[in-house]
């Protein structure tokens, strides 16, 4: 399941070439995630409604070219489906030419939010990536 959202990149969030930060691109990616959730008909806010959280357990990007101040960012999504009480994302950045500018992989837990144990991926959610 793939989405694409865009973000631009704003002056917080550059160095003094105008060049993003490297620390700014997981916030790039939660926004690709968020909005591909959304998307699937998941969004976070209710999975947290039903008291599941999914934490980050790793996070992997390999930057290819920078980001500029001001220019306008492509995120592609692909959401795998769930294993278990895994959840993995495949992420990559384009800007307006569509250079990549990074690959990333980030992998999340479906987790218990009062007792912050993991629990397997919620049959509705699971149901979402069949057929």
């Amino acid at each position: 399941m793939t989405h694409t959202t865009e973000v631009r990149v704003r002056y917080g969030e550059t160095d003094q070439m105008g060049i993003a930060y490297y620390g700014a691109y997981p916030l790039y990616l939660e926004v690709g995630r968020v909005e591909a959730m959304r998307a699937v008909g998941m969004p976070y806010a209710a999975l947290e409604a039903r008291g599941i959280m999914l934490p980050v357990r790793t996070l992997e990007i390999e930057y290819r070219k920078p980001a500029l101040y001001d220019s306008l960012i492509r995120i592609e999504t692909i959401v795998a489906p769930p294993t278990g009480s895994r959840l993995a994302f495949q992420h990559r950045l384009f800007n307006e030419a569509g250079d990549l500018l990074a690959e990333a992989r980030v992998e999340l837990v479906f987790v218990d939010a009062q007792s912050r144990r993991p629990l397997r991926a919620p049959e509705d959610f699971v149901r979402l990536f069949e057929g």
